[in-house]
């Protein structure tokens, strides 16, 4: 009877040491939190999804939420992850402006801030990481301008291309450095006098609705009588191209987009945008995740940040301080490439790329 007493003492005491073990090791995991803008945005659920997995790999507890495109609310979601106890958040702006307040009071109490993709406008931020957002400008512009073949003789000062020029929510300083590469190109052509402004607007929330109603007045003010469009993404371009098709100018007017989304790669199939920017989340999310990690450990410095001012990264001379950032490159998607570089590297399903194209005009299915 003793000696079964002292095995079950043993059994019990191992039990209750592994048992502690557990309790400790969620006592000292880490949480890290992700915090959205909107999920209405397609690419914003998939990163998440991403994220969250990638987080969990190393080991962290993930909080995520998503505002809605509301500022106060993903205020309140960052100071509920901070009194949560989260170490880290990343973050997707919905205003780079107003989040401040949350992510400076955050940043006081020893979380490390990382902005994702959107600049938060504070100093305070540990890192910044994104995609060249002035050469993602530059290779729309570069794209509609190719499109019209602006260089051809066409277009002259006794006829110049009429322009559109759809920008994205004038909330997110992405929208701002997009502007700025796109009229890097296409302001040379305007002071020539060969290209001329109609319209030029902003799509708040870049809502696609609000780039169809946008678009159904400029068109209206215009007799249609429209040449190009620089929009500033897919879902933005996507709303213009359907008050477009109803004027049939869809197909005939070339218009940029962004993100090389399925229904925008879609519409590039079909003959419709002429244009889309690929940005590579399956490098970015990654990124994101290993800086936060390095961050977390002091190890941030392995990383090739390099540090830039709020001014350069703003497009305003008046702002001050500086920020550590990584930017990625960007590839340009069109009809002549969306398959190898869209479809062959399986950034979109074919299906999703080739929906509703008769078989005999699709390509290959790629290999697995």
């Amino acid at each position: 009877m003793s000696r079964k007493l002292t095995i079950f003492l043993v059994v019990l005491a191992l039990m209750v040491g592994a048992m502690g073990s557990v309790a400790q090791a969620k006592r000292q995991t880490i949480k890290v939190g992700l915090s959205f803008s909107d999920f209405a945005t397609e690419r914003w659920k998939n990163e998440e999804v991403l994220m969250t997995a990638l987080l969990e790999e190393k080991g962290y507890e993930v909080v995520s939420a998503e505002a809605n495109h509301d500022v106060v609310m993903q205020n309140n979601q960052i100071e509920n992850m901070v009194a949560q106890g989260v170490a880290a958040i990343i973050v997707v702006a919905e205003d780079g402006d107003a989040i401040t307040t949350a992510v400076d009071a955050a940043a006081d109490e020893g979380v490390l801030i990382v902005a994702y993709d959107r600049l938060i406008k504070s100093p305070k931020i540990a890192a910044y990481v994104s995609f060249n957002n002035v050469a993602v400008g530059n290779q729309q512009a570069l794209g509609v301008m190719a499109a019209v073949d602006i260089e051809g003789g066409k277009w002259t000062v006794d006829n110049p291309l009429k322009l559109v020029k759809l920008g994205g929510s004038p909330t997110d300083n992405n929208a701002i450095l997009f502007r700025q590469g796109q009229d890097e190109i296409v302001d040379p052509y305007v002071e020539q006098g060969i290209i001329e402004v109609v319209a030029d607007q902003w799509v708040d929330n870049w809502d696609a609705n609000n780039a169809l109603s946008i678009m159904e007045n400029i068109l209206t003010a215009q007799n249609n009588e429209i040449d190009a469009v620089v929009a500033s993404n897919d879902g933005t371009a996507l709303g213009a191209l359907e008050a477009m098709k109803a004027q049939g100018l869809a197909g005939i007017v070339p218009i940029s987009g962004q993100d090389a989304t399925a229904p925008g790669c879609n519409s590039i199939v079909k003959g419709e945008l002429t244009v889309s920017i690929l940005k590579d989340i399956r490098n970015l999310s990654p990124l994101a995740v290993d800086l936060t990690d390095a961050l977390l450990k002091g190890e941030g410095k392995e990383f090739g940040l390099e540090e830039y001012t709020m001014a350069e990264l703003t497009n305003d001379p008046e702002l001050e301080g500086t920020v550590m950032a990584y930017f990625l490159p960007v590839e340009q998607v069109n009809a002549d490439n969306v398959y190898d570089l869209v479809v062959v590297s399986g950034f979109q399903a074919y299906d999703d790329v080739y929906r509703d194209i008769p078989e005999e005009e699709r390509p290959p299915v790629p290999e697995e």
